[in-house]
C-alpha cells in the first residue's frame, strides 16, 4: 500500500463522520463539553442600571455647582434596592457596587470623592460626566440575544455566560467512548514485575488522558498478548461496549508479530489504509468496525502520542459536532537543521517566547521510544517531505501541542 500524505489522510479519516446525538445535562455537569443547540438569553445583564462602584448616586448636573452640598436621603446595595420613590435634584443616595441605581439618578461619584458633612449630606469634591461609573441594563446582553454558538467548547467562559444567562441545564452533544486496547507480549502495568524483554506500557495513560482532553470517556481494555483468540476477545468486547472508536495500540502493521490488523479485519473490519508518508508515526490503521471507528496507533510511546494529538483529535472534534484544527506558529530556530527525508517529520522541541515571537530547539534525540524528551517538549517542528537544510535562526512552522506549558 501507498504511503498517504498526512493531509491526505486526515482528511480520508474524517470524510464520512458523524457528529453524535444530543443529551442534555445540568450546568454542573457540563465542563468539557459541546454545546449542540444556539444559546439564547432567557433575561436581561444586567436587568437595571448598576453602579459600578461605592459611592453616592446623583445627578450630574448637581455636581456642576462648586462644591455645592447634596442630601444624603437613603441607601441603595445590592439586594436592597432604594425604595423612597424618585430621587430630587441636590439629593444623593449612597450605593455600592452592583446596587441598583435609584430612579432620577444619572451618575455615580465615588466616595473618595465625597466629603461627609454631618450624618446627611455629603459635599462633592469633584464634576462627573453624566453616566459615570453607572453599569447600563442591557449593557452585557438583553433577553433573547445569542450569547453562545452550536458547536462552542463549554469551558469556564461559556459556562459562566451560561449560567448569567439563566441555564440551569445544557443541550450538549454525547460524549464520544473510546475503548484503548494495549497489545504485545512484552507489555506490563505500571509497578508490575518485568521480565527478561519485558517493558512497561505507558500510552495507554496518555492516549486516555488525550481522549478525557477532548471531552471523550475512555475505555481501558488493559492489555492483550500477541494471540489471535485473545484479541479477537479483546475486539468483541469493545464491540459489546457500543463505543465510537476502537484505539489499539501496537501491532498494526504487518510483520510476524504485528497480529490486530488482521484480527481485525477477521472481526469484520473495513480497511481504509495503515502507512503513512510521516515519522514518527508511519504504521497508521485507519478502518471502521461496524459503527466504531477504528485507529491503530503505533507502539512506539512517541509515535502514538504524534499520531494521537493529529487523528485522534480532530476525529474526537468531529464526532462533537466541532472542528478541531491544528495551528501552527512561525519559529526561529535555535540551531541548525539538516535536510528532511521523504517523510513528514514531527520533530520533539521546545518552544518559548522571545522578542515577540517564537524560538525553537530540536529536542537532543528524536528516537520514537524516548517518552522523557517528549515529556520536556511542548513543540513539534513540522518539517515537509525533502526540505532543504534550515541554518540557526531560520524560519520553521511549529506546532504548540502541549499548549499549557508552551509559556
Amino acid at each position: 500500500m501507498t504511503m498517504l500524505a498526512v493531509e491526505e489522510a486526515l482528511y480520508r479519516l474524517l470524510t464520512d463522520v458523524r457528529a453524535l446525538p444530543s443529551e442534555t445535562v445540568t450546568l454542573e455537569q457540563a465542563n468539557g463539553r459541546t454545546l449542540f443547540a444556539p444559546l439564547r438569553a432567557r433575561r436581561t445583564q444586567p436587568p437595571f442600571n448598576a453602579s459600578a462602584m461605592d459611592g453616592y448616586a446623583v445627578r450630574a448636573g448637581d455636581l456642576e455647582s462648586d462644591g455645592a452640598p447634596l442630601q444624603v436621603i437613603g441607601e441603595s446595595a445590592a439586594g436592597h434596592p432604594f425604595e423612597g420613590g424618585e430621587m430630587a435634584a441636590n439629593q444623593a443616595i449612597r450605593i455600592f457596587t452592583g446596587a441598583p441605581m435609584p430612579d432620577g439618578a444619572d451618575t455615580v461619584l465615588m466616595q473618595e470623592n465625597a466629603e461627609l458633612i454631618g450624618d446627611s449630606a455629603i459635599r462633592p469634591t469633584q464634576s462627573e460626566d453624566k453616566g459615570r461609573h453607572v453599569r447600563l441594563a442591557g449593557n452585557d446582553f438583553a433577553d433573547g440575544d445569542l450569547v453562545l454558538n452550536a458547536g462552542e467548547p463549554l469551558d469556564f467562559g461559556a459556562l459562566s455566560l451560561a449560567a448569567a444567562a439563566s441555564y440551569p441545564e445544557l443541550n450538549v452533544y454525547r460524549q464520544p467512548r473510546v475503548a484503548i486496547l494495549a497489545t504485545g507480549d512484552e507489555l506490563k502495568r505500571p509497578g508490575e514485575t518485568l521480565e527478561p524483554g519485558q517493558i512497561i506500557a505507558s500510552n495507554s495513560f496518555g492516549i486516555a488522558a488525550l481522549v478525557e482532553d477532548m471531552g471523550g470517556v475512555p475505555l481501558d481494555l488493559g492489555i492483550v498478548p500477541d494471540d489471535p483468540a485473545a484479541l479477537s476477545a479483546a475486539i468483541e468486547k469493545a464491540r459489546a461496549e457500543n463505543v465510537e472508536v476502537i484505539v489499539t495500540l501496537g501491532g498494526a502493521s504487518v510483520g510476524d508479530h504485528d497480529l490486530v490488523q488482521a484480527a481485525m479485519i477477521d472481526a469484520g473490519m473495513e480497511l481504509d489504509f495503515w502507512k503513512i508518508a510521516m515519522r514518527p508515526g508511519k504504521p497508521l490503521m485507519v478502518g471502521r468496525l461496524g459503527e466504531s471507528h477504528v485507529l491503530g496507533l503505533p507502539g512506539n510511546p512517541v509515535s502514538s502520542m504524534v499520531c494521537g494529538h493529529l487523528f485522534l483529535r480532530p476525529l474526537l472534534a468531529r464526532l462533537q459536532g466541532r472542528n478541531h484544527q491544528t495551528v501552527l506558529q512561525e519559529a526561529k530556530l535555535a540551531e541548525a537543521l539538516p535536510a528532511n527525508g521523504g517523510r513528514q517529520h514531527y520533530m520533539r522541541a521546545t518552544a518559548w517566547r522571545e522578542n515577540g515571537g517564537w524560538k525553537v530547539k530540536p529536542a537532543h534525540s528524536q528516537d520514537s521510544s524516548l517518552v522523557s524528551v517528549m515529556a520536556a517538549s511542548n513543540a513539534l517542528i513540522v518539517r515537509p517531505p525533502h526540505a532543504d537544510p534550515a541554518a540557526a535562526g531560520g524560519s520553521v512552522l511549529i506546532d504548540l501541542w502541549r499548549r499549557s506549558s508552551a509559556g
